[in-house]
């Protein structure tokens, strides 16, 4: 028996309960000593606003996240990177206090000694990548800020924000992105039930991030996540993407799904081998669709 477990489901791990490689238990309550995140939206115009906030939460004895897209500056995407706001910040807005700076092309030596100097307390705001979002836990670190949010996938926000709100302490997260893409985009509610796929293209970041404001459920947001970028190949490598079902669709049809799998359960149970003449042809179909892929099927 293999126990699988996850703080933040993937699609592909929702997907795998559905067809049954999985079976799911779902804890839906916080620790008993955690408090639910705050989640918040704002635009770059609202960044020097979001500087004094961590300064006041760090007067406070807390820490704080700033992550960024980037490590350095590229003349191809126009995004903020740590390298490049670890000096303006470490110099000007945050001169007083003690700024450190972690990121993926950092010897892994290195970056593990700035995870244990945050977590010493060595350092009151911590410059970062998406590298943190796993690791250590930061129990005094009530503020993450993420800068290009619309750029990270949901499942990935949702990861970052774990890294705070490990204590009995109001923590906060901060999403933030450039004023005219926040006008454009995130001013009204967009409401996934009602969009067609090409609307559901068209505000995929929105909704990645109005649902990061909207909920702090792991379960939800995976479901969520499922929707904007389908679960991917089960039988092969690929993380997203919609499987080619003929008579039904994964999202929109899964209660029939829930009850084919019952049947197809119920058939190998009565004929393992599918040798029975009634069975022969589901078996030929299976080979001919997917015999390639099956070397696939015993990896979770």
């Amino acid at each position: 028996h293999v126990l699988v477990m996850s703080a933040t489901p993937i699609p592909r791990t929702l997907t795998m309960t559905i067809y049954g490689d999985l079976d799911v238990s779902i804890i839906d309550t916080l620790p008993s000593n955690r408090i639910p995140i705050k989640t918040y939206l704002r635009g770059d115009s609202r960044l020097d606003k979001i500087y004094e906030f961590i300064k006041s939460e760090v007067d406070k004895g807390n820490q704080a996240f700033i992550v960024y897209p980037l490590v350095e500056d590229s003349d191809k995407l126009n995004l903020k990177s740590a390298e490049e706001y670890y000096k303006k910040l470490s110099e000007d807005v945050f001169s007083n206090y003690n700024v450190g700076l972690i990121h993926g092309k950092m010897k892994w030596q290195d970056k593990e000694n700035v995870m244990l100097e945050f977590a010493n307390k060595k350092f009151d705001i911590l410059i970062s990548t998406t590298v943190i979002e796993v690791g250590i836990d930061i129990p005094d670190a009530t503020v993450i800020v993420i800068n290009d949010a619309y750029r990270f996938g949901l499942s990935q926000l949702h990861q970052l924000r774990g890294r705070i709100g490990r204590s009995n302490k109001q923590s906060y997260c901060i999403l933030v992105a450039e004023d005219g893409i926040i006008k454009s985009n995130y001013t009204k509610d967009i409401s996934l039930e009602y969009l067609s796929k090409s609307e559901i293209e068209k505000y995929k970041s929105a909704i990645r991030l109005q649902s990061m404001v909207k909920y702090n459920d792991g379960f939800k947001l995976s479901e969520i996540d499922l929707k904007l970028r389908g679960p991917g190949n089960i039988f092969g490598k690929e993380q997203s993407g919609f499987p080619e079902l003929k008579h039904a669709n994964i999202i929109d049809d899964s209660e029939l799904l829930f009850k084919s799998k019952t049947c197809a359960f119920d058939i190998v149970k009565n004929d393992p081998k599918l040798s029975l003449p009634h069975n022969k042809l589901i078996k030929s179909v299976l080979l001919r669709d997917y015999q390639n892929h099956l070397i696939f099927s015993g990896i979770a």
